[in-house]
C-alpha cells in the first residue's frame, strides 16, 4: 500500500474519532485538529504493523490521547487565550504621563523586551526563543529600556542616590 492509499485510510477510518477524543480533551475544535494532523503525520512517517484493526485502533486513540496531554502541559498553553476572551477586553488606553504611554515612546527593540517581560510575563531566555536573539541581548535591551523610561518618566518611582 502507497502513501497517498495508508493515508486516506487512516483518514477515513480514524479522523472522526481523533477529533472526537480530542475535542473532549482540549474544548477547541482548532487544536482538536491539529492534535489529529500531529497524529496522522506520526503514523505515516514511522508506520507500523498491527496485530488487528482493534489493536491498531487502540494504538492511534492512546496517540491522539497523549498529544492532547502534551499539549495541555505545554507552558504556552497557560499564558494564552482564546480570541474571543481577548475581544472581551479592550486593549488599555495608554494616558499621557502614564508607564504605558513612557513605553509606548521607546524604540521597537526596547519596548518590545520590555513589553514581553513585564506586561506578558516571559524570562529573558523565552523573550530571545521568541525573537530569536541571544538572551544576553535581551537583558542588555531591558536594561537599556528601563534607563530610557528612567529619562522618559523624569526618574519617578527611582530613588535619587549622590
Amino acid at each position: 500500500m502507497d502513501l497517498n492509499q495508508r493515508a486516506e485510510r487512516l483518514a477515513n477510518t480514524y479522523a472522526d474519532a481523533i477529533l472526537r477524543l480530542s475535542y473532549t480533551y482540549l474544548k477547541n475544535t482548532h487544536d482538536a485538529q491539529d492534535v489529529c494532523q500531529t497524529v496522522f503525520v506520526k503514523l505515516l512517517t514511522d508506520p507500523r504493523e498491527f496485530e488487528s484493526p482493534r489493536h491498531e485502533r487502540a494504538y492511534i486513540l492512546r496517540m491522539a490521547a497523549n498529544t492532547c496531554k502534551d499539549l495541555l502541559k505545554n507552558p504556552w498553553r497557560k499564558r494564552t487565550c482564546g480570541l474571543e476572551a481577548c475581544m472581551e477586553v479592550p486593549a488599555p488606553e495608554a494616558e499621557d504621563g502614564s508607564v504605558l504611554a513612557a513605553v509606548s515612546q521607546l524604540p521597537a527593540h526596547y519596548r518590545t523586551v520590555i513589553y514581553l517581560f513585564y506586561y506578558e510575563g516571559y524570562d529573558a531566555r523565552e523573550i530571545g526563543q521568541i525573537l530569536g536573539i541571544p538572551t544576553a541581548t535581551v537583558h542588555t535591551r531591558l536594561a537599556r529600556g528601563r534607563a530610557k523610561l528612567k529619562e522618559i518618566l523624569g526618574g519617578y518611582g527611582y530613588e535619587q542616590t549622590v
